[in-house]
């Protein structure tokens, strides 16, 4: 069973995961979260965690570019 992450820091794939869905690499026409957890393996909290990450991602872009 995996622990949950107790530190301030994402986990790795779930920082990849969420660059790769706030680059837009997320329209595959499937569900995203099982996309994310199969093509990161993560579960789905860290997915769902992913996507609040790629939300606020696209917000700092949004501001810095507008």
């Amino acid at each position: 069973m995996m622990m949950p992450q107790t530190d301030l820091e994402p986990d790795v794939a779930v920082q990849a995961a969420a660059e790769w869905l706030a680059a837009g690499r997320g329209r595959t026409g499937r569900a995203i979260v099982p996309e994310m957890k199969i093509r990161f393996g993560i579960t789905t909290p860290q997915a769902c965690e992913a996507i609040r990450m790629a939300q606020q991602l696209r917000r700092r872009g949004a501001n810095a570019t507008g």
